[in-house]
């Protein structure tokens, strides 16, 4: 780092007052801090690394104090360097500011393949570290796993599951597949029993199931492996624990079984079922009914989190979890981005396949086409919706997709006549108060008093059930 650069980020912390992701400080001015293997670990286990700032004390003051001994301080960042495995190669920046002496150190992140970077005076387990924010978090046993398993290429989706039999299989769906796979490969399935292509496959391993077979062709998989599911829940607020006006924590709660295929599209319509719908009344006076979310998107995101997850004995017992909030849809599901690969990368280059057999038996039944085009497909239909971009997270070894909808901000909202006229066309079949918001854009309070009450007392509106208004199943509906 250029001496000037150093000042630069020196006043740049000073003026947010804030370390970050790749920004720690020490004060270092009465001797050597007791350890820094903690962040030169989690620094290290970051694809954009960090810098450890020695000389400048942290909240609240964020002033330069100086280091005691610059030379010495040197000594000790390389000293530590070396007790690290792999060995930390830190570049040394020093400078002077108003009289004293920093000294940063640029710590850079390593490859995958060679994380993570641990303090070797105590071991894998307890040496290695995440960086969380402006802390350095010990990380645990399946962080410290998912970047062994990758290194050695460990194939989760192949491993076998002993309770399970073959004779579990859904025969339609095996025949149905044997059939493609003899169409796809032409002769070099010519004379090879069906036993053995299912072998060859990756379904079977000593004809006992692997996981993506049972994952695939076992209509119940959950016997085995019950948490190997999806839930989904509807949030009537922004956040978790928010409950809506009449106490419910949640509007719909659904736990999604069965075979990959069949949860791929119990969740796109457990999410179809709960969209709001927004009617929009064009020039041409015509109403045009759009839906809160692109399901195309939607179902590519569900199908991602099915075959990307990650199948260890580590995540078994994690579900995939759909959300769906007021303003937002979350879904998340467990391991990160596999190999070198990040977020800023999604959709703009071809990440390695975690559950290759898996994929590959989803591409020949159809239900995904494994080229890749996911991501961008997601993209692509969030900007055709108008909706804002998707956000892709992965924080401690889980990997989360956020759709945001904008039924509530930044919309332009119809005048009061066209409001009315919406609702009236919108309601032609029985609405919900929740679908009726999302509508207006508008509070409950707001929306209630300004619009449904008034068309409920002309008779241009009316309750499903009218002995009770507070209902949660009330819905209301056009007097034609």
């Amino acid at each position: 780092m250029e001496i000037e650069a150093l000042k630069e980020l020196v006043n740049e912390v000073q003026r947010q007052k804030s370390e970050r992701q790749n920004i720690e400080l020490k004060s270092c001015n009465g001797g050597f801090p007791k350890r820094i293997y903690d962040t030169l670990s989690s620094f290290s286990n970051q694809d954009s690394g960090g810098v450890i700032i020695f000389g400048m004390t942290d909240k609240p003051s964020y002033e330069i104090c100086g280091v005691y001994d610059p030379e010495d301080v040197q000594k000790k960042i390389m000293e530590n360097c070396k007790q690290m495995f792999p060995e930390v190669r830190a570049l040394i920046t020093m400078c002077e500011i108003n009289g004293k002496m920093i000294v940063a150190a640029e710590i850079p992140g390593v490859e995958t393949v060679y994380r993570p970077v641990y303090y070797a005076g105590v071991g894998r387990i307890k040496g290695s570290y995440i960086r969380i924010g402006d802390a350095d978090e010990p990380m645990n046993e399946y962080e410290v796993y998912s970047y062994e398993a990758f290194r050695r290429r460990v194939r989760d989706d192949l491993r076998v599951v002993d309770r399970a039999k073959a004779e579990m299989f859904d025969n339609e769906k095996i025949e149905a597949y044997l059939k493609s796979v003899k169409q796809d490969k032409g002769n070099l399935t010519g004379n090879v029993p069906d036993s053995d292509i299912l072998e060859l496959m990756g379904i079977t391993d000593g004809r006992k199931p692997t996981l993506a077979g049972t994952m695939v062709f076992i209509r119940f998989p959950q016997i085995f492996f019950p948490q190997l599911c999806i839930t989904a829940v509807v949030i009537p607020g922004t956040e978790i624990g928010e409950l809506g006006n009449d106490g419910e924590r949640f509007i719909d709660n659904q736990r999604i079984q069965g075979s990959i295929s069949n949860m791929l599209e119990e969740a796109t319509a457990f999410v179809r079922k709960n969209s709001r719908t927004k009617t929009i009344i064009g020039e041409d006076g015509m109403r045009h009914d759009k839906t809160e979310y692109p399901m195309k998107a939607v179902r590519e995101a569900i199908l991602n989190a099915l075959v990307h997850r990650d199948y260890s004995l580590h995540t078994e017992n994690t579900p995939i979890s759909i959300e769906m909030y007021r303003d937002r849809m979350e879904i998340k599901s467990s391991g990160g981005l596999y190999g070198n690969f990040s977020v800023d990368t999604l959709g703009k280059s071809r990440p390695e396949t975690r559950n290759a057999a898996l994929a590959n038996i989803l591409e020949i039944l159809k239900v995904t086409e494994n080229r890749y085009s996911g991501i961008p497909t997601i993209y692509r239909e969030c900007e055709k919706a108008g909706l804002p971009k998707p956000e892709f997270k992965v924080v401690r070894g889980d990997f989360t997709v956020i759709f945001k909808n904008n039924m509530y901000y930044n919309v332009e909202k119809p005048t009061k006549v066209n409001m009315e006229d919406a609702i009236l066309s919108f309601c032609t079949i029985p609405r919900s108060r929740n679908e009726l918001l999302g509508l207006t854009g508008k509070s409950r309070y707001y929306t209630m008093t300004k619009w449904i009450n008034p068309l409920i007392a002309n008779g241009k509106l009316k309750m499903t059930l009218p002995d009770k208004p507070k209902s949660t199943h009330q819905k209301y509906y056009t007097v034609q």
